[in-house]
């Protein structure tokens, strides 16, 4: 299991702080090592589908002379081809696999109550038995529904009575309430007849599917605690916890299914108990991308934060840890105003610098109501109330509208909401999308109406994409290469945040619209130099229309193989190339004032 690393690259002083991190050229050759050894043996032709996430860790050890070496040891994350226990790869930390094993004895039982369950839902009578519920409970609920039609019509009919004026007889208003009283009793008759009618309906195979249903929850949910209880974490103070305890004190519910078999817990777990020290560690992504995520072949990525954190954070008690580079402290230029009155602030945000004050991680950089709001020296009258009406990522510059009173802020939002405003980015691919054709490009409307190469996903977004061009309060201008929009829902991420990812089926509907101005090469002479891998990789300067406000939106279109497929140049979580920054930019921005309704149009240009 502990590889050889023949390199002279001298050891960190600290161990990589997982969650975000620059790759150590310790770790790098020991990456390469491994990739080397998956490339030649044809190891990932076992793993079906799509690519897998491997890592790395550097452990210093004894030999048996006493001299201090160094090796390394790899890890891949879950199963691979159904596996874990594959040669030269550490063995899980608690092995569910064993055939005869508890877990697998129980899985088994519950794949047997599977099969009865499909077994009832699919056979004849249970299903003629459900349609002639279905059909009985809507007879019974119209009836309902028509006596209170009822009710509601002789209501009306006496309040129409009693304001019309004319005197009532005491014999008139008995017989008034009588009416009322006797009508609701009724209503409440049928319907304690239709529960009992519900109730009384005897379907035999309904009774013993929701007995197996019940019978295979109890049984799933058992393994699952015990299978967490099984994970027992070793840190390197020698303390060991079980997952249901690690989880129950940083989160307070209990571990997410697959919790302990990423990369990190592995390699830490196997180098605690053959008394190895971690020096440092990587994990990088072998193989063609989820169709759900964002992977990049053979590009490093920080450990889960939802299944990976809380256990980790345990792991690495008695380790000298960097820092988190998002605690520390940032130096960004200072946002620039370009329009101030008693109820807007418009601004040019810099990069690096949170819109919003942010969580634990983004707590040392200041924000840009923070920054307005407490800095007496400004020439900005302070206001009690300042807050950002729309909002730009952290590593996003350019132009934020931010409100001064509470009117402002609601009808700003209204707008941004509805879709009446209009945003145009400035970004920087990494690489040059593989559908640009030379000549010029075709219309965004033409396309949308078309459809004939966008990603939309059923007829529904279609319509929704052709009224959301209507919305359209510019025309795009047509680029040397291509214009059109990118159509893919999204989710957050819940194993992996703040990440986002597609999802056809629960996503929320994302559009953006496009127009690829410039393709030129990595070195050639512009306002910004890049620092790229590659000297001789294409960047495409593309202009971005956001149509929906998603989080990540732009980011995430730009890099999915169904969107333009070049993330953006310096993306620390979609992207492939490291750069000075991230090269998105918010350019241009029309909106109405939100108290005086004048239209308000500003301009930043990037300098891309």
């Amino acid at each position: 299991m502990l590889h050889a690393l023949s390199t002279s690259v001298p050891s960190p002083r600290q161990f990589t702080y997982p969650f975000c991190y620059d790759v150590d050229p310790l770790a790098e050759a020991a990456s390469e090592e491994l990739q080397h050894y998956i490339a030649t043996t044809g190891l990932m032709s076992a793993e079906k589908g799509c690519g897998k996430m491997f890592g790395v860790l550097v452990v210093e050890y004894e030999d048996e002379e006493g001299a201090l070496q160094r090796g390394f040891l790899a890890a891949y994350s879950g199963l691979l081809g159904g596996r874990n226990d594959w040669q030269y790869f550490v063995p899980p930390v608690f092995d569910a696999q064993q055939p005869d094993g508890h877990f697998k004895r129980t899985e088994r039982e519950i794949s047997a109550i599977n099969r009865e369950i499909s077994a009832i839902e699919h056979d004849p009578q249970y299903l003629q038995s459900v349609a002639q519920y279905e059909e009985m409970t809507k007879r019974l609920q119209a009836e309902v529904e028509a006596f209170k039609v009822e009710v509601d019509v002789a209501k009306a009919r006496r309040d129409a009575r009693r304001k019309s004026g004319e005197p009532l007889s005491d014999e008139e208003q008995a017989e008034m309430v009588r009416e009322s009283q006797f009508m609701k009793a009724e209503l409440r008759r049928r319907r304690k007849a239709m529960e009992q009618a519900e109730s009384a309906f005897h379907n035999p195979h309904a009774t013993l599917l929701k007995s197996l249903q019940r019978k295979r929850k109890q049984m799933s949910d058992e393994l699952q605690r015990w299978l967490f209880a099984a994970y027992r974490m070793l840190n390197a103070k020698g303390e060991e916890r079980d997952l249901i305890d690690i989880f129950r004190e940083y989160t307070h519910a209990m571990p997410p299914a697959g919790a302990g078999d990423c990369c990190a817990p592995k390699l830490l777990q196997y180098a605690y108990q053959h008394r190895l020290r971690p020096i440092c560690m990587a994990e990088f992504w072998w193989g063609e991308s989820p169709a759900s995520e964002i992977r990049h072949h053979l590009h490093y990525y920080p450990a889960c934060r939802s299944k990976c954190l809380p256990i980790l954070t345990h792991m690495l008690k008695g380790l000298d840890v960097a820092p988190n580079p998002l605690a520390q402290k940032r130096h960004t230029a200072e946002p620039r105003v370009l329009y101030a009155d008693e109820y807007i602030l418009v601004v040019d945000k810099p990069a690096g610098m949170l819109s919003v004050p942010g969580k634990a991680d983004d707590s040392a950089s200041v924000s840009v109501e923070e920054y307005f709001a407490n800095n007496s020296k400004l020439k900005i009258q302070n206001s009690k109330f300042l807050k950002a009406a729309h909002r730009l990522d952290m590593d996003t510059s350019g132009l934020l509208v931010l409100a001064r009173t509470e009117q402002a802020y609601v009808e700003l939002q209204r707008q941004f909401a509805s879709r009446e405003t209009m945003k145009r980015y400035e970004a920087v691919l990494s690489g040059v999308p593989k559908h640009i054709v030379g000549g010029y490009g075709i219309p965004a409307v033409a396309i949308a109406n078309s459809c004939s190469h966008l990603c939309f996903y059923g007829q529904g977004l279609r319509q929704e994409c052709r009224s959301l061009l209507r919305l359209e309060p510019f025309a795009i201008q047509f680029a040397k290469y291509s214009s059109g929009c990118i159509s893919l829902p999204l989710i957050a991420d819940i194993n992996d945040r703040p990440r986002q990812r597609v999802d056809m089926e629960h996503g929320k509907p994302a559009l953006t619209l496009y127009n690829i101005v410039e393709v030129r090469a990595a070195d050639a002479n512009t306002a910004v130099a890049y620092t790229t891998k590659k000297a001789d990789k294409s960047l495409t300067l593309v202009h971005l229309y956001p149509k929906t406000g998603r989080t990540h939106q732009l980011r995430v279109h730009c890099a999915h193989p169904q969107g333009l497929a070049c993330p953006i140049l310096g993306d620390p979580l979609y992207g492939t190339e490291r750069a000075d920054r991230m090269y998105l930019h918010a350019a241009e921005l029309t909106f109405r004032h939100p108290i005086t309704g004048e239209p308000m149009h500003f301009l930043s240009p990037s300098g891309f």
